[in-house]
């Protein structure tokens, strides 16, 4: 009897344990697999084939998935996605392609620019699906919804519904692309918030400001001490005043120095933010970190460039790269001031673009820039379809056009740092200056009290010999 209720109880012990192995982890799983399948897209960090992001990716509006892919936003979008649902308003690519307007094109894909052209993007999405039945049905009612930049848009209808609206554009596919997760409209042209668009107005303001030509600063007669009078102005057809190769050889402007720009003591144009905006390109632009970190170490060097810029002065500087400023040696650095001449040597007085300086030596050859590495000059040339700069081994070419232009400041990327030539026994007569037993590539030592950007600017407009005349007086 004893063991037949002990086979019993190991019988039902033994049930008890089978049950419990099986019906106790289907238990435990149902609750994960439910979190698992929500919360899929947020961990993983990867997006459904089925999703409107990648929907709009392979969509036909092109244009705005470029616009997506330059503002950087892909991840961002993901992240959106991944938390909620998503309606994405999307401009139709004849809407972008011909009737936008180009300077504002231009504007939105400029480097510097990158933050506004995200606020236009995400000013077109939504963090909610909104399908085309969520319109108001009373053309006196509007909607109002959040955007992903914290602008809002507005729904509203006209023609008695027929014809739906978000803020002033028309929705001419409604419901285009339908997902789980999202959906997209197509709208018949593109929506500008109007933080972008003072931003567009203020940059256009300051280009028209900065656009002003320099006038000639006044001459005084040296023997009656007394302003000169302007020229009176030549009558058409009249030879030139001044022979044909120099009305016709490119370099600085025939004014001996440009006068005082718009700004002056009011501050209406800020030359030191202009510089602070030129640097700020360079990270953004990506490639010329180094350049960038010299101009912020060197702060008196860039407060001076911003104090000349605001009075009217033009420059151009030939950024070198990463890759070429990787290339310096110690030595090339490690003498006092070196750093400061690298820079003085690849800045020009003048405003020059990719287009000019293409031209120019296209027409003449060769052409020799002026810098503010005295009395050195840049030597350019038409090679390979682009510019040349330097001769031999230590040149460099056009690598990235036009990173910044405002009118006054142009900075042109170049592939390599350029050092100019060793001086001749010809240059030291010609100059009748004293050369150091070992100069830094040739560098010239001036007093003490013409060691200033302001100094080196005058001298390369007036040149040596206006500049040994005021000095000596």
């Amino acid at each position: 009897m004893g063991r037949h209720v002990d086979g019993v109880s190991m019988l039902l012990f033994t049930i008890f344990l089978i049950y419990f192995s099986i019906v106790l982890p289907t238990l435990a799983l149902k609750p994960s697999t439910k979190l698992s399948s929500t919360s899929s897209i947020a961990s993983s960090g990867q997006i459904n084939s089925n999703s409107v992001l990648v929907a709009l990716l392979d969509s036909h509006y092109t244009e705005l998935a470029e616009l997506v892919e330059k503002a950087l936003l892909l991840q961002t979008l993901e992240e959106a996605v991944g938390k909620h649902n998503i309606t994405i308003f999307a401009p139709r690519n004849e809407a972008l392609e011909r009737q936008l307007d180009s300077e504002f094109k231009r504007f939105l894909l400029e480097p510097r620019n990158l933050k506004s052209l995200q606020t236009l993007i995400m000013f077109h999405v939504v963090p909610k699906m909104i399908g085309s039945e969520h319109w108001p049905s009373d053309e006196s009612a509007c909607s109002e919804h959040g955007t992903l930049w914290n602008d809002a848009v507005h729904l509203t209808v006209e023609d008695s519904g027929k014809k739906r609206l978000v803020n002033s554009a028309e929705i001419l596919r409604p419901n285009d692309v339908v997902r789980p997760d999202g959906v997209i409209h197509g709208i018949e042209r593109l929506l500008v918030p109007r933080s972008v668009e003072e931003e567009f107005n203020r940059r256009r303001s300051l280009r028209s400001i900065s656009a002003v030509i320099p006038q000639g600063a006044p001459e005084v007669d040296p023997r009656t001490h007394r302003l000169k009078k302007p020229a009176p102005p030549s009558t058409a057809g009249s030879p030139p005043a001044l022979p044909i190769y120099d009305a016709m050889a490119p370099g600085p402007s025939l004014a001996p120095a440009p006068a005082p720009g718009p700004g002056g003591p009011h501050h209406h144009f800020d030359g030191e933010s202009q510089v602070k905006d030129f640097i700020h390109t360079l990270l953004h632009y990506g490639g010329y970190n180094e350049m960038a970190d010299i101009l912020v170490n060197l702060t008196s060097l860039a407060t001076e460039m911003g104090r000349l810029v605001s009075e009217g002065y033009v420059i151009t500087v030939l950024a070198p790269n990463d890759e070429a400023m990787a290339k310096l040696t110690t030595d090339q650095l490690s003498e006092p001031g070196a750093p400061e001449q690298i820079i003085y040597y690849h800045i020009i007085p003048e405003y020059q673009t990719e287009e000019s300086m293409y031209n120019a030596v296209r027409r003449f050859g060769k052409v020799r820039y002026d810098t503010l590495r005295l009395p050195h000059k840049m030597v350019a040339q038409e090679a390979d379809g682009s510019v040349k700069f330097g001769q031999g081994d230590g040149s460099a070419y056009l690598f990235d056009p036009d990173i910044y232009t405002d009118g006054r400041i142009s900075v042109q990327g170049i592939d390599g740092v350029l050092f100019p030539p060793q001086e001749t026994k010809v240059l030291e007569k010609k100059m009748a200056v004293k050369v150091v037993n070992k100069p830094i590539r040739g560098n010239l030592q001036f007093p003490p009290q013409f060691k200033s950007l302001r100094f080196l600017m005058d001298y390369a407009i007036f040149g040596f010999s206006h500049t040994k005349n005021a000095a000596s007086d």
